[in-house]
């Protein structure tokens, strides 16, 4: 593995712009100087990008970030490390072969999984996946740990432990500090999804389109929801309530405590991500519409149609959602209470990825395919560095 670090900041990657033409409702500036004072509070206000870190090889993985920097996977088996005050490289890490999940980080380490091809014509079975912890400071390896097959979806953590699922139909948990094994749970078809609430309950779904409530100390199956179809993104839990979305089109609202259906609305075409909320339910969909359903009953309270397809999980902050079709040049906000567009963001021609956006302490990234966009409601320049 190679690792290059970076004294202070490159900017060799990090385009400046002086002059940028756009639309009324978005007035981009780049900015150079420290992060400080300048939060994203409100998506409805205008919003002027920090910074953009260019890059090629860029994924549909989601990055992941802390409170200094951007940890962004790369398609060549690379992983760099983004300063956030400024978008300088800090570390780039080649760990090989192809990253196959979003990376995962916390106080100490990013946590990175990856996959190899097999040798060809060998008679023996061959592991071909590959979880490592990188130091956050470095980029480093502090253990390495080898998989029957790729890890897929997104690394999932608490306090002690790292849960992942693979594309054999495993269920890993690992110790943060030593990547040992702690047990594993076995399922009879591939795992799509997986996510870990409050530490509490895991929740998977496969591709036979089970819901399962898993307990995450012994692995223990404490309820499973059949839809009969497969289910592409995490399920969504606000309350007693947990709320899925199909390939078939439709939203079911699931008992948290025992896994019993509450109701079931069919939104569009297949569902690709779903979000949950006091008075919404957020769906999109494969028709190009975003659909908010009741949380109660599943009546529709509206539904909006996109320039395309949204496949990037959107992001709700305070009573605004974010929302990034692949077609345009814009990510989309609208207003969680009545569906009207309120803001647009300019990303450029065809730009957006299926990377989900992130809020970060002070700003909020997207994924792009020319590289990390930072972008906050401070506008603020500065002289370009000689």
């Amino acid at each position: 593995m190679r690792v290059k670090t970076a004294s202070g900041v490159i900017r060799s990657n990090l385009i400046k712009f002086t002059e940028t033409l756009l639309p009324l409702t978005l007035l981009l500036a780049i900015l150079s100087v420290p992060a400080s004072g300048q939060n994203l509070t409100d998506l409805a206000r205008p919003v002027y990008v920090r910074w953009l870190f260019k890059t090629e090889s860029v994924t549909n993985l989601t990055p992941a970030a802390d409170n200094e920097r951007a940890y962004m996977p790369l398609d060549n088996g690379s992983i760099v490390s983004v300063g956030l005050s400024d978008g300088g490289l800090v570390w780039r890490s080649d760990v090989g072969g192809a990253l196959s999940a979003s990376p995962a980080v916390d106080n100490r380490n990013v946590y990175v999984a990856s996959e190899s091809l097999p040798t060809p014509k060998s008679i023996y079975p061959q592991a071909t996946g590959v979880l490592r912890a990188l130091s956050r400071q470095s980029g480093l390896t502090s253990w390495m740990r080898t998989l029957p097959s790729p890890v897929r979806g997104i690394i999932n953590l608490n306090t002690q432990n790292l849960f992942v699922t693979s594309s054999d139909g495993r269920l890993y948990v690992l110790k943060k500090e030593t990547g040992e094994i702690k047990w594993i749970k076995y399922n009879s078809s591939p795992f799509t999804t997986l996510n870990l609430l409050d530490d509490e309950t895991l929740y998977a779904s496969d591709t036979y389109g089970d819901i399962i409530s898993i307990e995450p100390e012994s692995g223990r199956t404490l309820w499973r929801y059949r839809t009969r179809k497969a289910l592409s993104a995490p399920v969504a839990v606000y309350g007693s309530m947990v709320y899925a979305g199909a390939a078939d089109g439709f939203v079911y609202a699931i008992d948290r405590t025992n896994g019993r259906l509450r109701w079931r609305v069919r939104a569009g075409a297949a569902i690709q991500a779903v979000l949950a909320g006091e008075r919404w339910v957020l769906a999109t969909s494969l028709d190009n519409f975003v659909y908010c359903l009741s949380p109660q009953n599943g009546a529709k309270i509206w539904k909006r149609q996109l320039a395309g397809r949204v496949t990037a999980p959107p992001l709700v902050l305070k009573n605004q959602v974010l929302l990034a079709p692949l077609v345009g040049d814009e990510c989309v906000v609208l207003n969680l209470a009545d569906g009207k567009k309120v803001n647009s963001i300019y990303v450029g021609e065809d730009n957006n990825t299926e990377a989900a956006p992130l809020l970060s302490a002070d700003a909020l990234l997207l994924t792009t395919r020319e590289g990390l966009m930072a972008l906050t409601n401070n506008a603020q320049t500065s002289n370009p560095p000689q």
